[in-house]
């Protein structure tokens, strides 16, 4: 998780803080960050740009293999996948 939204979560815990112990802002602010980002470190998590590239990365291996299947089905001239008949075995 980006240093921004850790800091942004932190300033949010800090402000529900009551105004008596604000005097203690700083070890707050430094604890909330450091126990947000042990916490969060632990997590199996990806920022947003990876999810995004893996998304991407998944997609054009997602159409390329569609359009193996589409050519594999054309050289052998049988249906393409999903449709109602399979080929059987023939064993006997």
């Amino acid at each position: 998780m980006d240093s921004f939204r850790i800091d942004e979560i932190a300033r949010r815990l800090f402000e529900s803080v009551p105004p008596a112990l604000r005097t203690v802002q700083k070890d707050l602010e430094s604890n909330f960050r450091a126990v947000l980002r042990e916490g969060l470190s632990r997590l199996d998590l990806v920022n947003r740009d990876e999810f995004d590239a893996q998304t991407k990365v998944l997609e054009r291996t997602r159409s390329r293999l569609e359009a193996l299947e589409a050519r594999l089905a054309a050289l052998e001239g049988s249906p393409t996948p999903g449709s109602a008949s399979t080929p059987s075995s023939g064993a006997g």
